[in-house]
């Protein structure tokens, strides 16, 4: 890996001639990537995909980098993989069609409560799939983790007696309590299923696949997807869209922004604040639709 990434340092400097600024710029870019693939994502460099790339951009929106900063990352990614595909690394770039919107900000979508139950109440424990599948979703709305954080687990991130997960990320540990459905399910999951899954005595993970190795994110991205068309639920749900449910579910009961700053695991509370904006819409829509006086 680091012979790509030594070769397209000399390609700055002897083939595209670029300035010691820019250099130094594509390169710490390179190189703050590829520490993030290393300790958040698990990826290799060359391994990645358009999924790890449009993940890393996520990553960066939640610790506060702007559109332009993430343009720009963007930008030094594209020209290390184009080199990457020029010298026969690799055959294609994955950054070749991801784009930053510069437009105005949306408001990510969430599930209400009903929502919620119906798509958590999707994996039936009825066979080994069923329990690790309802283990997987209770604890995604249980933590608001990130889907690369939720398949990082490992068998001893999890404290049933205590009721709550150890999750590592790439900046600090973090503490995040586990509701009792939550703790039930994983109890469940960990204590029957998990050992008749695993393909080694030895392997660490708290969630595998039905081969028996650690879960991929695109792993859980089908397995969300598939209970999403099963619940007959029309908006679009991906892993986040459970992370952005459970801050907003938070507070719309009462927690405050610096808790809920604290679970998610953001370095800046502009990016925990967004969700007081999306409480507020939601309660202008409700008032509009249901006060007698509003219609």
């Amino acid at each position: 890996m680091m012979n790509v990434i030594d070769g397209y340092e000399d390609h700055l400097i002897h083939v595209k001639r670029a300035s010691q600024n820019t250099i130094a710029s594509y390169m710490r870019d390179v190189h703050q990537y590829v520490s993030y693939l290393n300790t958040a994502a698990h990826a290799d460099v060359l391994g990645a995909d358009r999924d790890t790339i449009v993940d890393y951009t996520q990553w960066l929106s939640e610790r506060g980098k702007s559109p332009a900063t993430i343009s720009r990352v963007l930008a030094s990614l594209k020209s290390f993989y184009q080199f990457a595909v020029a010298s026969g690394a690799r055959d294609v770039n994955p950054v070749h069609d991801i784009h930053v919107e510069k437009a105005e900000k949306k408001l990510p979508q969430i599930l209400t409560g009903k929502e919620v139950e119906l798509l958590l109440d999707q994996p039936k424990c009825t066979d080994m799939k069923g329990y690790r599948d309802k283990a997987m979703l209770e604890l995604l709305y249980a933590t608001g983790i990130r889907v690369t954080e939720l398949v990082s687990l490992d068998v001893s991130d999890v404290n049933l007696a205590g009721s709550f997960i150890k999750c590592v990320g790439s900046d600090k540990m973090r503490i995040i309590p586990l509701y009792p459905a939550a703790v039930k399910a994983l109890g469940d999951y960990i204590g029957d299923i998990r050992t008749k899954l695993i393909a080694d005595p030895r392997e660490t993970s708290l969630f595998v696949n039905l081969s028996g190795e650690r879960m991929s994110r695109q792993g859980f991205w089908k397995i969300i997807k598939y209970y999403q068309e099963k619940a007959q639920i029309e908006k679009d749900i991906t892993p986040h869209t459970l992370r952005h449910s459970f801050a907003a579910h938070l507070l719309e009961n009462g927690a405050d922004l610096r808790s809920i700053q604290e679970m998610l695991g953001h370095s800046d509370i502009s990016s925990t604040q967004v969700y007081a904006q999306l409480v507020k819409q939601n309660l202008k829509s409700v008032y509009h639709k249901f006060h007698p006086k509003a219609r």
